[in-house]
């Protein structure tokens, strides 16, 4: 089994120079590259991903958004998103995995105070960590008792990516006195923290995927990052930021669902026979139904390309602004990526679906796999839908409210 090679550049060693956009860009098509040869089987031996998470953390891709200067790669948000989209065009699952990773590790830079974000920076560059949880509202959130000397933390996520392969958990949390949730960053090794692998979801079966559990897990106030209140006399705007990134991380995962699934169906349709026309020769550009569904097909997913580079440069902008953004420009940010959920969600799910129209009988076929589109973009969409962001974009265009501050569930 390939392994995509490690960076010429290694990620970790900060006296070289730092990698540029274009040697990640590479880095990211063969890593993809190596993913996609066996996606279809791994993705029906459903094992938890240790054997991706290898190939992640060779390529340099689990330290792209650390700081150079702390031995990460120093790439930026648009870096990563496009890291994200290529990835989970090969596997939407890995894909998942990764984004969810890159939210929950670089959320230490706007949740932890400067020098405890540093310090958490440079072990996990160090110990080229993978980071799973999630920061979402929970049903029954966690709870944080304090202790002489720090925290003990209690409960149960029942569903965080990435917890079956992480080195470190970042989970949402709320002090047992005021009630106040709070980024939690938990070593998932540490006494007391318990794994649930069975998530028993139809896709993303990949994604390491599973419930947590706390039994009085001791937290040092260290630990105990930024607030996750949605008051806005304690949360800043930067911080608030932190809602849309996670969003857009979501956004280029549907995308790559996306395109992955068209660039499989267009080399399929070239090679085989036409569905409604069997008489058609191998390969003919000539049946009018398979040109029009791939026609109506592209122009969705441009469309929400087109839609996700403008809220990527929203995100990008807002980010450059730190502490001088205000509420107004985080409000215009999120809508532009709500806008830009909206679109994705809606291009994933009609062509992971109609991919297998297009094919036909020959899609029932396991050892193909392409079900796996549709059953991994229809399990995001459900953990993730767009009806609440429709809601937003519709109620700031008519009268101009603020959308509400949410962390997704699921990146």
């Amino acid at each position: 089994m390939a392994v995509a090679a490690a960076p010429s550049v290694p990620a970790s060693d900060s006296t070289h120079t730092k990698p540029s956009r274009v040697h990640w860009q590479r880095v990211a098509r063969e890593t993809a590259d190596d993913l996609a040869t066996d996606a279809a089987a791994r993705e029906q031996a459903g094992k938890p991903p240790f054997d991706e998470v290898s190939r992640l953390r060779e390529a340099g891709l689990l330290t792209l958004l650390v700081p150079h200067e702390l031995g990460g790669g120093g790439a930026d948000w648009p870096t990563a998103c496009a890291t994200v989209r290529e990835i989970a065009a090969a596997d939407g699952a890995v894909g998942q995995l990764l984004a969810c990773h890159y939210f929950l590790s670089w959320s230490v830079q706007l949740f932890g105070t400067p020098a405890r974000a540093a310090e958490i920076e440079r072990e996990s560059a160090a110990g080229r960590w993978c980071w799973g949880g999630g920061l979402g509202r929970q049903e029954l959130p966690l709870t944080l008792t304090r202790k002489a000397g720090g925290y003990v933390l209690d409960g149960r996520q029942s569903y965080a990516t990435g917890i079956l392969v992480a080195d470190r958990l970042a989970v949402r949390a709320e002090r047992a006195d005021t009630g106040q949730p709070f980024a939690v960053v938990v070593d998932s090794a540490r006494l007391g923290v318990r794994i649930d692998g069975d998530a028993d979801t139809f896709g993303q079966r990949l994604a390491g995927s599973g419930a947590v559990e706390f039994d009085a897990v001791p937290v040092a106030a260290q630990d105990v990052l930024g607030s996750l209140s949605a008051d806005e006399d304690v949360l800043s705007p930067r911080a608030a930021v932190s809602s849309p990134v996670g969003r857009l991380l979501s956004v280029q995962l549907l995308l790559g669902m996306t395109e992955g699934v068209l660039a499989e169906a267009r080399e399929y349709s070239r090679a085989g026979h036409s569905t409604w026309r069997p008489d058609w020769p191998i390969g003919s550009p000539q049946d009018p139904q398979v040109l029009t569904t791939y026609g109506e097909l592209t122009v969705l997913a441009r469309s929400a390309a087109a839609l996700a580079d403008q809220a990527q440069q929203a995100v990008h902008g807002g980010l450059a602004r730190g502490d001088d953004l205000t509420y107004d420009e985080y409000a215009e940010i999120s809508v532009a990526v709500a806008m830009a959920e909206a679109a994705a969600s809606r291009a994933a799910q009609e062509s992971t679906a109609r991919a297998l129209d297009i094919i036909g009988a020959r899609s029932l076929s396991s050892r193909l796999g392409f079900d796996r589109f549709w059953r991994n973009a229809r399990t995001h969409t459900l953990y993730e839908p767009v009806t609440h962001r429709l809601r937003d974009v519709g109620d700031y265009f008519l009268n101009g409210a603020h959308p509400p501050f949410v962390l997704p569930l699921r990146p």
